[in-house]
Order: structure tokens, then sequence, then C-alpha cells
């Protein structure tokens, strides 16, 4: 896949502010038709498997809040990767408990070690030191921690902003490892 295809793909996940952690839809993210019709333009340029492009249209669709069609792509997708998008989607609706049961399902993914790396930068830099404890024990990525941290912010957590930019780190290396063919960021 050519680099340009890949940087159009990663531009649609720039949006005025970072998806919510629930399911209100924001301003400035692009309709569900207008995303497909870019979508199908920049896969027709790709050369990427059917399977690699549902996943693709799953976290974008996600990502600028159209969680029914994202639900209806990832639900039918009976792997891993397909149950992280699937486990995302429950967290922002909100249903932390199906969401963590996803998340069961997901195993080790590839793309963790990269979003704990990122995760971890960030919280660094943030001084959320309290809070990389409870989402990198170890080191290592721990997604429910994550709905747990999401559905603690549901109560207007001061936290929220910095809870959505980690969110953001999660689709951006999740829709890396789907470009990649799953081999992670």
């Amino acid at each position: 896949m050519s680099g340009q295809v890949i940087a159009e793909i990663k531009e649609l996940l720039v949006t005025d502010e970072p998806a919510g952690l629930g399911p209100k839809s924001r301003a400035g993210v692009l309709s569900e038709s207008v995303l497909n019709a870019k979508l199908n333009s920049l896969f027709s340029e790709a050369r990427l498997s059917p399977p690699q492009q549902e996943l693709i249209r799953s976290v974008l669709l996600l990502w600028h809040d159209h969680l029914a069609a994202s639900h209806n792509i990832s639900q039918s997708i009976e792997n891993a990767d397909g149950s992280f998008v699937h486990a995302i989607m429950h967290r922002r609706e909100p249903d932390y408990w199906n969401a963590k049961y996803w998340w069961r399902r997901v195993g080790a993914h590839p793309a963790f070690p990269e979003i704990a790396r990122r995760v971890g930068e960030l919280l660094k830099q943030s001084g959320a030191g309290e809070l990389a404890t409870k989402l990198l024990p170890g080191g290592k990525w721990d997604a429910c921690a994550f709905v747990d941290a999401c559905e603690v912010a549901a109560d207007a957590s001061e936290r929220e902003a910095l809870l959505r930019e980690i969110q953001r780190i999660e689709c951006e290396v999740l829709l890396e490892c789907f470009m990649s063919g799953g081999k992670g960021a």
C-alpha cells in the first residue's frame, strides 16, 4: 500500500477533538456516507484484503461517532481484531461489562505493546503516574483497566481529556496494525 494512501487513511482520525468516551456525537465529524465514500475511494487504490478494509472501516466509523454502523461490522468479524473494535464500541455505549467481555476475547493483541509505549509516554508527560500504574501494570497495556477509568470519568472527571487522548492513541495504533496486516505498529 502506498504511503500516500496510508497517510490519507490516518488523516481520517484527525478531528477537531478526540472522540468522546461515551456515545455522544461531536460536531465536525464526517457523516457515515461521506466517510464510507472516502474509504471506498482509498480502498480502490490500496492493496488491502477485504477483512482489513472492514476493520479499518469499523474503527473509523467508531471514531466518527457512528457506533451502530461500527458495531454491525465488528460483531461480524470473529477474531481478535474484530473483538478489539467491538470492545471499544461497547465501552463507548457505555456498556462496560460487555466491553470487558470483548477485551477478554481479544487476548494479547499485537497492538498492545505499541499502545502501552505511546500511552506510557503520554502519561509521563502529563504527570499522571498513578493512572500509569493502573493502565500499564508491568509496562503492559491493561484494556480492562482503561474501561474502568472511562467508567469513573463518565461522572465528569477532570481526567476525561487525557482519557480521550488515550482512546485516540488506541485507535491510531489499531489502524496502523490493520493497515500492516496485523503485525503491530
